[in-house]
């Protein structure tokens, strides 16, 4: 678990954090460079798991490359799924990663939304339901490695 004090906003106990997987930890298929060594820095204090609906079919062969878990939902109503992924998480205790469109109200929902705008660009609802906008993954996983970054962000 990750705890996080963040003043005006409270204490924030993260124990999951859920990533897309096309366009956030890859670009056009391949992981991109770092991810797969930061994400294992992380794995002591979140569970990271890939949510996706595999429209390359490389899902599992990915999150086997990245040590990680992955959900993969149904073509069709990927929002939907997403939420209903981090609901049955606990919303309260997840942080998640996107960019999006089905992204978007995901990151709405969770304790910390973060939206990636990185080669594949992302979705005006993904940056509107964020609550901290980066241009990269690696700095999106570093708020959680340098915690005091992601407090800085969102304090009030």
């Amino acid at each position: 678990m990750l705890s996080i004090d963040i003043p005006g906003r409270g204490r924030l106990d993260l124990e999951h954090l859920v990533l897309d997987l096309n366009g956030t930890l890859t670009f056009d298929g391949e992981v991109l460079p770092g991810v797969s060594e930061a994400l294992a820095a992380l794995s002591g204090v979140l569970h990271p798991v890939a949510i996706t609906a595999d429209t390359r079919g490389t899902a599992l062969d990915i999150a086997a490359l990245l040590g990680i878990e992955v959900r993969i939902v149904e073509h069709g109503a990927e929002a939907a799924q997403k939420l209903a992924f981090v609901r049955e998480l606990g919303a309260a205790s997840v942080a998640a990663i996107g960019n999006g469109a089905n992204d978007a109200v995901m990151l709405r929902e969770v304790a910390v939304g973060i939206c990636v705008i990185a080669g594949e660009g992302a979705a005006v609802e993904a940056v509107q339901m964020a609550d901290v906008v980066v241009t990269d993954i690696m700095s999106a996983i570093g708020l959680f490695a340098q915690p005091a970054r992601l407090s800085a962000t969102l304090r009030r």
